[in-house]
């Protein structure tokens, strides 16, 4: 299993990211020690998933401290500079998790800073793994099925994660119970971290699997090809709306119209109590060019822009089912402003 995110001592430590921009055709990977460099791996998408940048925002704590120890900064330089970290994706909601769960270990030194992010990233996979056996229950549950046909949207494996995946881990579960016929996974546009991520990560470990265009999701499901829609999250609000990859909202609507179960898995520290709805989510926006630019060339006139949205807004009233680590919640069937307070972090 391929590790996204972790920290190196030999030689000169450093946070160690697999760089996912150049999978499926390059595994190689980038060394971190300084906070511009891995602002930079964050944005670019070279680290990229919830709960992935939850650890980095973690490690990325300690590259600033020993950047800052190496170049005399002072107190409000390294501030400042951990801010940059923190805000760097702003619709994720772990980054600024994993950020302030060892800022206030600061005073205490680095040494004590890592021990807390490495304990995070212990515990990142430990919750992938009860999130995963919590989903496949219910789902099993839920189908009555055998086997059953999924499909999913963007990437949420071990990429995405410190190890295992979240909605992916709960695929992973399935076919480890003999209890998985095929996955569809989505392509993803406009980054295709579906076709280039999910899919080298499904054939890495044997699942059976096709990919297809965005564009055909909502079909699959109508046509009743699939039994199931998992996906992940990159902030769930106190009453269950689900910010994700954009895509994510059709796969929705479409289980909806057909009566299938549209489930989301994501950590406990997914969830963001301190943010009632979805309208409150700040989209991201990227640039127009990823829409209009295909591996190096222009697919649209020159004259044309492009609308670029990271990820959309699922509304709780169509999400059948949030897993987390510490269970599972039905927003459809039990609204409540305040649902996800029992499976929060």
């Amino acid at each position: 299993m391929v590790l996204a995110v972790e920290w190196r001592e030999a030689g000169t430590p450093c946070l160690r990211l697999i760089d996912q921009r150049r999978l499926p055709a390059e595994e190689t990977y980038l060394d971190i020690r300084t906070v511009s460099a891995l602002v930079e791996a964050i944005q670019t998408l070279a680290v990229r998933g919830a709960p992935a940048l939850g650890a980095t925002g973690a490690l990325g704590v300690v590259v600033a401290m020993r950047q800052g120890h190496d170049e005399g900064w002072d107190e409000a330089r390294l501030r400042a500079e951990i801010a940059r970290i923190r805000d760097a994706r702003p619709t994720a909601v772990n980054l600024a998790w994993g950020v302030d769960q060892v800022t206030p270990a600061i005073p205490a030194g680095v040494a004590e800073v890592l021990r807390l992010a490495t304990q995070l990233v212990a515990d990142d996979e430990a919750a992938n793994r009860q999130l995963s056996r919590h989903g496949a229950d219910w789902i099993l549950a839920r189908i009555g099925k055998e086997k059953v046909r999924v499909v999913t949207h963007c990437n949420t494996g071990a990429l995405a994660t410190t190890a295992w995946g979240t909605a992916y881990g709960i695929i992973h579960e399935l076919h480890d119970r003999g209890a998985l016929e095929i996955v569809y996974a989505d392509e993803t546009r406009p980054l295709l971290q579906g076709a280039r991520l999910t899919s080298w990560e499904l054939t890495q470990d044997g699942i059976p699997h096709v990919v297809e265009s965005d564009g055909a999701a909502a079909s699959t499901i109508l046509r009743g090809l699939v039994d199931v829609a998992i996906i992940g999250a990159d902030r769930i609000t106190a009453n269950g709306d689900t910010a994700n990859k954009v895509g994510s909202v059709a796969l929705a609507l479409a289980c909806h119209r057909a009566g299938i179960p549209f489930v989301v898995a994501a950590p406990s520290s997914t969830v963001d109590l301190d943010t009632a709805t979805g309208e409150e989510i700040v989209i991201e926006e990227r640039s127009g060019d990823e829409v209009l630019v295909v591996a190096g060339h222009r697919t649209a006139p020159e004259s044309a822009r492009g609308f670029n949205p990271a990820f959309d807004v699922t509304p709780h009233d169509i999400v059948d089912a949030i897993v987390t680590e510490r269970g599972v919640v039905e927003p459809s069937a039990n609204p409540s402003p305040r649902l996800l307070e029992a499976i929060a972090g």
